[in-house]
Order: C-alpha cells, then structure tokens, then sequence
C-alpha cells in the first residue's frame, strides 16, 4: 500500500477508527498524491514568480490562451476563472459560499463539526464518490422501495454492493421508520450499512415530518447501538423544494454527531436547486468531531476525483459562484420557488377534485418536482405507452401500478388538461 495511504488510514484508525471501519478497500488504498504534478503545480503558482512551466494549460499575454469565438460569449467573466483547471477539490471560494449556504438554509447546523463542502460533478458523482469510498462487494444499501433508479447503477453494478429496500410508506402513508429500523438491525451480521436518506424524495416528492424524522433519527442510532457502522448519506438533489408542513432542513445536521459509529456525508447541489441542471456542480461534506478526520477523508476523496475526473468544469463553478454572490439571488429564486409551489398545489388541487374517481390513488407528495400516482386497475406501463402514442404526453412508470409525473416541467396552466389526459388515457386503456 502506498505510504500516503497508509498514513491516512493510521490517521483514521487513531482519531475514528469506526470511520475507519467503514471504508471500502478502495477506500483503504486511496490517497490524493503529494508529490505529484498538480502539487508541485500548486506550489510553482505560489512561488515560480519568473517562469511557471508546471501544467498543461497554454497562456498568452499572462492570461489563458482562448478562442475569441468562445470568449465573446463569456465576456462577463475574466478567463483565469473559466479556462483554468479548476483545483480538484473545486474552486475556493465557490467551497466557502456553499459552506456560508449550507448554515443560512440550515440554521441547526451553527455549533456542528463538518468539513469545507468538496466540489463534485454533480450529485451522481457525489455518490459515486460515497459508492467507491464505502461500499465493497456484498455491503448493504440500505433505501426506500420508491427510489431512484441510479442508485442500483452506482451501488449494485459499479460496486456489488447489496440493494436492500424497505417500503418507503407506512400503513397511515407517513415514512415508514419501523421499516428502515428493521432493515438496518438485519445487517448486524455484516456490522455495516450504508443508508441514503433522499428527501424530497425521487420519485414520490415526499418529505417527512419533523415527527418521522425523529423516528428516522431514532432508528439510525439503534443500529449504531447494535454495532452496526452506518454510512448515513443524504441525497439532498432536490433540497429547498418544501411546499408544505415538512422538516425544512436537511438530515445532515441531525446526523453529524448522532453516535460514533454513524458517519454523516451530505450529497447536494447546485443542480436542482439552482435550476442549472446542465452546469454539473455538486458537492460532498463529511461530518466528524475530528478535524483529522475531515482532512483525511478530504484526502481520500480527492484521491477519487483526481483517479476519476482529475477535477470538475471550472466555468460552471464560477457561474454558480457568480449567483450565489449575486444581491439579486435570492428574490429571483423565491420566484422559482413560487411557481413551482404553484404547480404542486394545482396537482393536489386536481386529484382531490373528486374528478378523477376511483381510477387511481397517489401517493403522498409535499416537495420536490414530483409526484407519483398509483393505478388501480391497469398497468402503468400500458398507461404510458397509450399517452405516449396516442397524445403525445411523457411520463415515468415504475413498476406495475406506479406512474411518475414531474409537475417540475408542465406550466401551472396546462396541469388540468394533462391530469384529464392521464385520465382518460387510463379510461381507454382498461377498456380495451
């Protein structure tokens, strides 16, 4: 094992070595290199005051060489904050302004220890990072039957880890915390579980209570008081997205000092939140009480990216920084936010209408972009099709009764005529 490695997994096995436990044997292995190119880069940019011949990138007249084709669309912005690589753990003060975020949108966090936000390529990538780190072959994943499906991809086929759900309602359809209890103790025999909290949730859009998220806390500190090493993950994609009397924050900061044998990793970004799903900027944060801790996770974590990705996109870091700087912000995302509570609230309008009679029931929803309707009397694989064919409408089906529809993308105004559409689509299709 290389000795960078070695000394991080001393570092761990000192100061957490239940975090220690939890690790991968990727995890293990991994080490962000000291010696090699982009430090000593690093240290060139800080002190080659004559010449800096260190990294591959080409400059002209003390600036990054560029194609004026490509700068006159981005004249707003200086060209050493867009064509440089970005640094691997993402650019600075990008980091800082999500961090300052993460504490204004979370105000439970003041008094916490976690680490500086890392920048990923988004939250799959985020993920994928948590997958590589944490998860051997055979390992438990622990998540809801209502799921997003990139999580078998990520977990299962990259890295054989084990799926195991458990449904994601209770018989009062409220979050089934029992159920999520009952999975994590089954692991006991494997000491080690890695669970994914994805609230508002993909697919459904739902988001607990602060009730159920007590019981939610609750049932991850009895597995870790069984001996289990819980790997607790919150896929917060779609966080912010609260239209109704839902927790408002995320689980992370319920979770960052729970037990010692619970390790908190928030997964978010800027892709949903933001609305700039094309930009790719995510971020990853590890809570411990242990600064050493933090740094060595960080390490390993920077470790993956430069193995991976060397270092995500760096224009896009500087827009997303530009934003969050902007005095204009947040009235411009309140009046996201709006419309699309606006459109939530019309669905729910709709389906409780009564119009709609006894064709289909939905699940509870009260975030997110989402909701999720379940048929009663045909298949919503056949449902999809016909709307599909014959009006030309898209939506998800999930299994044999479930069919997902992303309020997120339909203007206020046509919801009616799309919900009377999935209806009569539903009518035609049990009649045939």
């Amino acid at each position: 094992m290389n000795p960078l490695a070695q000394q991080l997994n001393e570092t761990l096995q000192k100061e957490s070595p239940n975090v220690y436990a939890m690790l991968s044997n990727l995890g293990k292995a991994i080490y962000f290199p000291k010696e090699g190119i982009l430090s000593q880069s690093a240290e060139a940019k800080t002190k080659a005051t004559k010449f800096n011949a260190t990294i591959g990138i080409a400059t002209e007249d003390g600036k990054p060489m560029h194609l004026k084709v490509i700068q006159d669309t981005l004249s707003a912005y200086h060209p050493k904050d867009i064509y440089e690589y970005a640094p691997p753990a993402g650019k600075p003060e990008l980091r800082s302004a999500w961090r300052a975020k993460m504490f204004k949108d979370n105000p439970s966090l003041e008094g916490v220890s976690f680490g500086n936000p890392i920048v990923t390529n988004a939250l799959t990538h985020g993920l994928s990072i948590v997958a590589d780190l944490f998860a051997d072959e055979g390992d438990a994943v622990v998540i809801p039957n209502k799921n997003w499906e990139n999580y078998e991809l990520t977990f299962g086929i990259r890295r054989g880890a084990e799926i195991v759900e458990y449904p994601l309602y209770n018989e009062n359809m409220q979050f089934n915390s029992a159920a999520l209890r009952e999975a994590l103790l089954a692991q006991q025999g494997k000491g080690k579980a890695i669970v994914l909290l994805n609230f508002p949730n993909n697919p459904t859009g739902y988001t607990p209570g602060v009730r159920e998220c007590e019981e939610i806390v609750a049932a991850l500190h009895d597995a870790a008081e069984a001996g289990i090493h819980v790997v607790a993950v919150t896929d917060d994609a779609y966080f912010g997205l609260f239209f109704e009397d839902s927790v408002q924050e995320s689980l992370f900061s319920k979770l960052a000092a729970l037990h010692p044998r619970v390790l908190a990793v928030k997964v978010d970004g800027a892709t949903k939140e933001e609305y700039v799903w094309g930009f790719r900027v995510g971020f990853i944060t590890y809570a411990s009480e242990s600064q050493a801790t933090l740094a060595a996770l960080e390490q390993k974590t920077l470790g993956i990216i430069r193995s991976t990705i060397s270092s995500g996109p760096h224009p896009s870091q500087t827009f997303v920084l530009h934003a969050l700087q902007s005095p204009e912000f947040e009235a411009q995302k309140a009046e996201k936010f709006d419309i699309m509570k606006g459109r939530a609230n019309r669905v729910k309008s709709l389906l409780d209408s009564g119009r709609y009679g006894d064709t289909w029931e939905y699940y509870p929803f009260n975030s997110g972009y989402f909701m999720c309707l379940k048929l009663t009397t045909v298949s919503a694989e056949d449902v999809r099709q016909h709307l599909l064919h014959e009006y030309g409408i898209g939506t998800i089906a999930l299994g044999e009764t479930d069919l997902r529809v992303a309020f997120s993308c339909i203007e206020e105004e046509y919801l009616e005529e799309l919900f009377d559409t999935i209806h009569k689509a539903v009518i035609e299709v049990a009649a045939k």
